[in-house]
């Protein structure tokens, strides 16, 4: 589930295709506004397998930075899962990270909480070495240990802007290999996302109990649809280890959000949303 939010979370940049290498120009990086979000989370549905009876939450995010400093990403996700045997159990997870603008350095950390005891922890810093065919992945938790990483790899921000871009551009489809520091830091995963149709602005509401709602109602917005898979997953039948969906605005804002496991689903209501003061560059 972790993931799942780490991604979501996200704001991204760098102009590209699908299926592009990631562009490093911080020129390109547009479009993304400083905010914080409040999302409530509750259980959609949950299959007689799954061990899920019920599940609710809160997921607090905020996004701030430059195309001169950079983005910084905070993000704390609570969640209170109950098991069909009535047992209920406290989900906690806290991830920061900050990334250059031009896509060439991602620094984050994260830390899972269970029931208020430590069971998680990922720390690392991830680079591009000029003409290097690598990205080079630093890890200082949960051990240390370097890792070399494919140079098309998207860092979050990067592939935000990238989706966000591939919409405007009126693409229906763009593939991407994702990565941000999650689980253990040594995982990359493939994406798929399908983009719907642009709703101009004003053609979808926003709850107006988000202090910024009448800035996303003057916004056109798309439907997005990811598929995320494990590395390797290379056959025509492979499933997603999860999908996720949600409404992108034209500022980098998502809500409606909806992440499907297989076995259950959840949902994200954007309630509250603050936009941040934007550092201008100096130079």
């Amino acid at each position: 589930m972790r993931r799942a939010f780490a991604t979501l979370a996200a704001g991204w940049a760098a102009l590209a295709g699908t299926g592009a290498a990631p562009r490093a120009d911080a020129a390109e990086v547009t479009g993304l506004a400083p905010h914080r979000a409040v999302y409530d989370i509750t259980l959609s549905r949950s299959a007689p397998g799954s061990g899920v009876a019920d599940l609710n939450g809160r997921m607090v995010y905020e996004l701030a930075g430059s195309t001169c400093e950079g983005f910084t990403q905070n993000m704390r996700f609570v969640t209170r899962l109950t098991n069909r045997e009535g047992e209920a159990q406290v989900s906690d997870l806290r991830t920061s990270s900050w990334e250059d603008a031009a896509g060439k350095r991602l620094r984050f950390n994260s830390s899972q909480y269970r029931d208020e005891r430590l069971e998680d922890a990922t720390q690392g810093d991830a680079g591009r070495a000029p003409g290097s065919a690598t990205v080079r992945v630093e890890l200082t938790k949960p051990e240390k240990k370097k890792i070399d990483l494919a140079s098309g790899v998207y860092f979050p921000v990067q592939h935000t802007t990238a989706l966000l871009a591939s919409a405007r551009d009126g693409r229906n489809v763009f593939l991407a290999d994702l990565y941000d520091g999650s689980e253990k830091g040594d995982k990359v995963y493939q994406t798929s996302a399908f983009i719907g149709q642009r709703a101009p602005a004003g053609k979808v509401a926003v709850g107006k109990e988000a202090d910024a709602a009448g800035v996303l109602d003057a916004l056109p917005s798309w439907p997005i649809a990811i598929s995320y898979y494990e590395p390797g997953a290379e056959k025509a039948d492979a499933l997603p280890a999860y999908e996720l969906s949600f409404r992108l605005f034209d500022n980098g804002v998502s809500s409606r959000l909806f992440i499907d496991y297989g076995d259950f689903a959840i949902i994200g209501e954007l309630k509250e949303l603050k936009l941040l003061e934007v550092n201008e560059c100096k130079h």
